[in-house]
């Protein structure tokens, strides 16, 4: 099975899912795809939860509760939402390895630093071999990858991070964990009259948008 990880580390939901995902990749090879969340947004004229009032306080609270109850160590970083190009450039330009993703995510949701500029990635990048982080973040094949990941994400019809794609079917957000395991287990658990016939169900209505 061709297996992909779609994530932003703006996304404290792929920081909960990781553990699961390199607990998954005993069983599978898995290829982990840093995109720009933000493009994807923009494409589908959505806002991000922590951009909508109401929601945005929820959805943290929501977060911090899944952590403590699924025993994962999360901190806030200063900010949220941030701007995330420069931390998904570090990712590329240190060859989207899962030693890179790893220790990127742990600087922002573990220990709750900032991720935002080459200053607060300096260490970071030290760890990971690359000493000069405005030259690698400035390379244009870095910005082309990232360009080309997200592209690649939309032309899939991914519309959140993090997604696990397995054989080209969609798994969207740390709660659809264990609905990917299902599908690896049987690929054909979904394939039910049920299944069938909501994939083609009608609208009776649509809002203008």
């Amino acid at each position: 099975m061709k297996v992909q990880w779609y994530f932003d580390f703006i996304s404290p939901f792929a920081w909960l899912q990781l553990p699961k995902v390199l607990a998954l990749r005993e069983r599978v090879e898995i290829e982990p795809v840093p995109i720009l969340f933000a493009a994807v947004l923009d494409k589908l004229g959505q806002l991000g939860p922590a951009e909508i009032p109401g929601k945005r306080d929820f959805t943290y609270r929501f977060v911090l509760w899944q952590a403590a109850r699924e025993g994962v160590p999360l901190r806030f970083p200063p900010a949220h939402p941030f701007n995330p190009l420069s931390v998904l450039r570090l990712c590329i330009a240190a060859g989207s390895s899962w030693n890179a993703v790893e220790a990127l995510f742990a600087q922002i949701w573990q220990r709750g630093e900032a991720a935002d500029t080459p200053d607060a990635l300096r260490a970071t990048a030290a760890t990971l071999g690359i000493a000069d982080v405005e030259t690698a973040l400035a390379d244009a094949a870095v910005k082309q990858r990232l360009r080309e990941n997200t592209e690649q994400a939309l032309a899939h019809g991914l519309f959140g991070v993090p997604t696990l794609r397995i054989d080209g079917e969609l798994f969207w957000g740390n709660d659809a964990t264990a609905m990917a395991l299902d599908y690896l287990n049987d690929p054909q658990c979904f394939d039910t009259a049920d299944y069938r016939r909501i994939s083609a169900l009608p609208e009776a209505v649509r809002r203008a948008r």
